[in-house]
């Protein structure tokens, strides 16, 4: 992939970055349509060149980020060898510096967001909550809320089921489903449909 093609999924002003990150490796960028289970991956292919996937569906900012991250995977497996944790101490170490270096990329109302993640960064998206909550732009009219933000015994739908709120369990909720009486637990910001009373 050109860089001119990449540069039309990223923030303006990246291109410096990413000609520093990428000048030593031979690396294939393939951009996905939109995947549920994971934002982006990093693998070394047989050739012992790099491969890159990284969601089309991405705003520009997280797309930039996401792309960081891969990045930090190769040059903290190259650099330290491959017997180094894939989010152990190194890559951690590596993010956090590429994060640094690159934090003027961001909005004004994400620096503060990014800076705070970068003193540790997270494997998983999913378990750094204001990352979630800035991406996710709510829509007004409609009742998809975080479990988090649910009073105990409201109820929501999750996949076509109601559910209740019984209580929450450290970083877990533990929640009954309205129909079986069965018992779950959903993660902080799992998104659910609350449930709503029509007003009279």
């Amino acid at each position: 992939m050109s860089i001119n093609t990449l540069e039309q999924y990223l923030p303006d002003n990246t291109f410096p970055f990413l000609k520093k990150w990428f000048s030593d490796y031979y690396i294939h960028i393939k951009i996905t349509k939109n995947r549920n289970s994971k934002l982006g991956d990093y693998s070394k292919l047989p050739d012992q060149s790099h491969q890159i996937t990284v969601n089309s569906t991405l705003d520009k900012q997280l797309f930039f980020f996401v792309l960081t991250h891969e990045l930090a995977h190769l040059i903290a497996f190259e650099k330290f060898n491959f017997r180094i944790s894939a989010h152990g101490k190194e890559w951690k170490d590596t993010f956090r510096d590429m994060l640094v270096e690159s934090i003027d990329i961001y909005t004004e109302d994400l620096k503060p967001i990014i800076a705070k993640f970068s003193k540790n960064p997270k494997a998983n998206f999913m378990a750094s909550p204001e990352l979630v909550r800035y991406f996710h732009i709510e829509n007004p009219e409609d009742n998809f809320v975080f479990v988090e933000d649910l009073l105990i015994n409201e109820e929501f739908h999750y996949k076509g089921d109601g559910y209740r709120l019984l209580e929450k369990k450290k970083k877990l909720y533990l929640c009954v489903n309205l129909k079986n009486s069965k018992k779950y637990l959903f993660r902080a910001l799992a998104k659910v449909e609350k449930l709503t009373l029509n007003e009279e």
